[in-house]
């Protein structure tokens, strides 16, 4: 059976579409804007909590990605004219100056940069003018869903396909299953593709077993 569910479990590519908004609708509008040219300003950052998102946008941006953590030094950083920086409060001194030039590069020639922390660039501890650079930009707060929103989401998502999840199913997945929504999405599109070709409802049961079978689950 593993087999079999892990081939059902789609590919799903974060997408402005496809992110729940919940209460970040208008940093969703404001972010849309701006990657559609409608904001001259060079930079945008987003900043929250672990889990509300903000890899997602980055990812759905379109921009060459470069992640701080995985390189700190942004040694491989392109000089591309749209460029997202993931976890920018990673950087090192190197990784810094390397981003306070290429911001300055693209500011020149009308580019775009995505940047994404846990702290608004004011709170962050990077070089003063880097500082400077990134709080000249648009700076909004992604909030992470809350279990409530999510319920919520994994209903009509649920409702949509006409696939039939009683509540306390959708509160074991909250509960066992992991906890962002791209995941979560993704099951229900494999639970809606597996009971359709099996004939089964879903149960708790059922679902425990998938779970089991395809997901690491949360204590």
């Amino acid at each position: 059976m593993r087999q079999l569910i892990l081939d059902l479990l789609p590919e799903t590519p974060p997408t402005l579409d496809n992110f729940v908004a919940g209460a970040n609708a208008e940093t969703l509008a404001a972010l849309t804007g701006w990657l559609a040219g409608q904001n001259s300003t060079t930079g945008f950052c987003l900043y929250g909590e672990a889990g509300c998102g903000r890899t997602h946008l980055l990812q759905a941006s379109g921009f060459t990605l470069s992640d701080a953590i995985a390189d700190p030094d942004l040694s491989d950083l392109p000089a591309d004219m749209h460029l997202a920086v993931d976890n920018v409060e990673a950087l090192s001194e190197s990784g810094q100056i390397v981003l306070f030039n290429h911001f300055n590069r693209l500011k020149m020639a009308g580019g775009q940069l995505l940047t994404a922390a846990a702290q608004p660039p004011a709170h962050l501890a990077l070089r003063e003018d880097l500082r400077t650079r990134l709080g000249y930009g648009l700076i909004y707060r992604l909030h992470p869903l809350t279990d409530h929103e999510k319920a919520a989401a994994l209903a009509t998502q649920a409702r949509e396909r006409a696939l039939k999840l009683p509540p306390e199913s959708i509160d074991y997945l909250l509960r066992h299953a992991p906890r962002d929504m791209r995941s979560l999405s993704a099951f229900i599109v494999a639970l809606d593709r597996y009971t359709l070709e099996h004939k089964r409802a879903v149960t708790l049961p059922l679902l425990r077993s998938l779970l089991n079978d395809t997901l690491p689950l949360e204590n």
